[in-house]
């Protein structure tokens, strides 16, 4: 298993490698960054946007967090990760497409399917299942819909629902209704499935998934 040593060896690797055969770009990326588009991505290690889309540095502004879930827009007192992530992205750097990409696997969506953080305390699984808790709706129409949620299947499709949620969370924040609106901004969803390696690509009008 990688270790924080062995990511030090891995940086002198990428410093006299990488970055020397890339000076030109690091020089550029140093006066400002400029993606056109933004990905929000699941914290699980398996799932690498800049892996899974072959991505330079400066190419995609990445926010991951459990499950690649967006929360819907509010203004509550709160520290408002994803939110301020979201802004900054839209409004300042003005990306032009966000991604919302869910995988397989996911440990976030299984959690949310099973209910099994419910009633947890914070600091043992009750952090998790408040942020989950944004897909109580879905689930519960997943596990409507399935006799055995064991199965893969019912997993992929409480993991597609789930970028399906994040998709309509962004449509509540005003910003990305204006964008969108004026034909500036498109939001896309995806799922990467770990299994096989696969990526899918939401279609916006039906909502299904299919392979890109």
């Amino acid at each position: 298993m990688t270790r924080f040593a062995d990511m030090i060896e891995g940086y002198r690797r990428f410093r006299n490698g990488g970055w020397a055969e890339q000076r030109e770009r690091w020089e550029l990326l140093a006066e400002g960054q400029s993606p056109k588009v933004m990905v929000i991505a699941c914290s699980d290690s398996r799932a690498e946007p800049s892996q899974i889309f072959d991505t330079s540095p400066g190419e995609i502004f990445v926010v991951r967090n459990v499950a690649a879930l967006v929360p819907p827009f509010e203004t509550t007192p709160g520290r408002h990760g994803v939110s301020a992530a979201l802004e900054f992205a839209v409004q300042f750097l003005k990306v032009e497409e966000i991604v919302v990409m869910g995988h397989g696997l996911c440990g976030g969506c299984h959690a949310a399917l099973h209910k099994s953080m419910e009633g947890a305390e914070p600091g043992h699984g009750g952090f998790i299942a408040d942020w989950i808790a944004m897909l109580d709706d879905a689930s519960a129409k997943v596990r409507a819909a399935h006799d055995d949620i064991d199965n893969r299947e019912a997993g992929r499709a409480m993991e597609m629902a789930a970028v399906r949620v994040s998709i309509a969370n962004l449509r509540s924040f005003p910003c990305i209704q204006e964008k969108e609106r004026r034909g500036t901004l498109t939001l896309r969803g995806a799922f990467f499935a770990i299994s096989d390696g696969a990526l899918h690509v939401m279609d916006d009008a039906t909502g299904d998934f299919a392979p890109a």
